[in-house]
């Protein structure tokens, strides 16, 4: 009787540790391992069932030593490594966290806590170069899990409170005031074009190879696996809107009609007179009252040869944006690791 009894409590026991609820009240993987051992040595469970839990609760990230590590301080930073580190100045990171509204405490789903700044760094660290999570614990000295959560929360922060201003028409820097400014730096540089404000075009962004979808991501022309984006670049080096991802394999005037950017224009690209004005684009998107291109049916003559290499010229700013972005923010371009699905 009393075997009986003991062998209905080592399988209860058992049967605690494979309880999902149990598991998820466990800080980690390696506290259940711990309690297993506890367990086995009071004679809870036996060698077998020690050998089967114990690889059940393997960890999943390398167990780092993130509490040997000193507290991430901002200010104990050289200037120097954080520049390098982050992309930007001491100074700077404070005020990019004031400018983006970054709350003082950043809160996981599982109660993990960190400081606002701290948070904003984490992102910046990230996207500077590819690193793993598990490069940034010396710095940060936070679990894996915890850097990983901050910074998918904090873009996914970023995005909910200032999408906006990239996705719609974004009037504080889109008035009339501000087309006029930019129309007359862009005709000061050389263009032909006096009521041209921007330069639009789709950047196409390659990714791993995906396991479905292959052909829809697939994008001929640069013949890699890819996402696009359409945007359009004014002189002061702002992206004034940008409409993304779609599927690698769409056309940049089908992205255009999708975007509904034109019935933007035609309702916001105006100047002080009542003027339209205008985008430059490439030969692939059609002509329009708000939207120019180069010639290129029939005979060129003189000058519309001049014309377009005047313009080519100018518009070649949209290319060295996004260069730009990619060599300051180098993960952006580090296809293995940008998956989709």
């Amino acid at each position: 009787m009393k075997l009986k009894q003991r062998s209905c409590s080592r399988t209860t026991t058992f049967d605690i540790f494979v309880q999902p609820r149990i598991c998820q009240e466990m800080t980690s993987f390696r506290d259940v391992q711990n309690l297993c051992l506890l367990s086995h040595g009071f004679n809870f469970i036996d060698d077998m069932e020690l050998s089967i839990l114990y690889d059940m609760f393997e960890p999943r990230n390398p167990d780092f030593p993130y509490e040997s590590y000193a507290e991430f301080d901002l200010d104990e930073m050289v200037e120097s490594e954080c520049l390098a580190e982050f992309r930007f100045k001491k100074r700077d990171v404070y005020r990019l966290a004031d400018v983006l509204q970054i709350p003082q405490i950043l809160r996981c789903d599982q109660r993990s806590t960190c400081g606002g700044v701290e948070g904003l760094c984490m992102l910046l660290r990230r996207l500077s170069y590819p690193c793993r999570y598990g490069d940034m614990i010396h710095r940060f000295a936070k679990p894996v899990p915890v850097i990983s959560m901050v910074t998918n929360n904090l873009i996914d922060y970023i995005f909910d409170v200032h999408g906006r201003r990239l996705t719609h028409w974004n009037p504080e820097i889109l008035d009339p005031d501000h087309l006029e400014t930019y129309a007359a730096a862009i005709t000061a540089r050389g263009s032909p074009l006096h009521n041209c404000f921007g330069f639009i075009d789709g950047t196409v962004t390659p990714i791993a190879r995906p396991g479905d979808n292959q052909r829809i991501l697939y994008n001929g022309h640069k013949r890699v696996h890819a996402i696009k984006f359409q945007s359009f670049v004014l002189p002061n080096g702002l992206i004034g809107n940008m409409y993304g991802p779609v599927e690698g394999r769409k056309h940049d005037a089908s992205m255009l009609a999708d975007s509904g950017l034109l019935r933007d224009l035609q309702q916001y690209a105006f100047d002080h007179g009542g003027q339209p004005m205008c985008l430059y684009g490439d030969p692939a998107y059609p002509l329009r009252v708000h939207l120019q291109g180069p010639f290129r049916f029939g005979v060129l003559t003189d000058q519309m040869k001049a014309y377009n290499t005047a313009m080519s010229a100018v518009r070649s700013s949209v290319e060295w944006l996004f260069g730009d972005i990619i060599n300051y923010f180098k993960f952006l371009d580090f296809k293995r690791n940008l998956k989709l699905g």
